[in-house]
């Protein structure tokens, strides 16, 4: 018996193990820390939305880099409003590049 025919979910459970530690560490600060602190976020989706769903649409690696970079701008002198996750990665980006991934100013472009 094949090992495939014993477990056909088996490598997409593995492709998708670091995803889920990540949005695991979000939801854990959301059920622990986060009711603590209060709800203040300067953007809408708050960030650890962003992050859950940056990590979600584009694995650990690139969502990760998103969410730091969310992070570092969601202080009293950085940005605020309206700031979705990209449907897209950047075409610069590669994984060697990983700052690449992120948006470090601004929030999303006004649709035209």
């Amino acid at each position: 018996m094949k090992h495939s025919s014993m477990c056909p979910n088996c490598a997409g459970t593995i492709q998708r193990l670091p995803r889920n530690a990540g949005r695991g560490m979000i939801w854990i600060y959301r059920h622990t820390l986060s009711p603590l602190v209060g709800y203040n976020c300067r953007h809408l989706p708050t960030c650890s939305v962003y992050g859950d769903e940056a990590i979600e649409r584009h694995g650990l690696w690139a969502g990760g880099w998103m969410t730091l970079a969310r992070l570092l701008r969601c202080q009293p002198w950085g940005t605020s409003g309206i700031d979705n996750v990209p449907a897209k990665l950047s075409p610069d980006a590669r994984w060697y590049t990983p700052w690449r991934y992120a948006r470090w100013r601004g929030v999303n472009d006004s649709p035209n």
